[in-house]
């Protein structure tokens, strides 16, 4: 890497190093944004007629109203979808040792 140009050092040292850290970051925010609940119920309550609503807003409507067969669908669904996109995501950043 003695004559490496700045882009190359990025591409092949940088980024390579940071992978693992990016991969749980992503996975982090992912699940984050899929389980927000309490900024939509806290600020808006659902918003005017309903009209700001998540996944989980879904499933508290449903338990709410004593529906708890399909708050317990929507909030497996939302588990499920959340696990999909953890098993994606990882098997993407395709994890492998590197022999030097």
């Amino acid at each position: 890497m003695d004559r490496a140009g700045i882009v190359q050092r990025f591409t092949r040292i940088t980024v390579p190093l940071l992978k693992p850290v990016l991969v749980v970051a992503l996975l982090f925010r992912t699940i984050d944004a899929l389980r927000i609940f309490d900024v939509v119920f806290v600020l808006t309550g659902g918003g005017p007629g309903g009209r700001t609503n998540a996944l989980s807003m879904f499933a508290y409507t449903y338990f709410s109203s004593g529906d708890f067969g399909y708050g317990a669908t929507d909030s497996v669904l939302l588990f499920l979808l959340a696990l999909g996109f953890s098993i994606l995501t990882v098997r993407l950043a395709r994890f492998r040792e590197e022999t030097l």
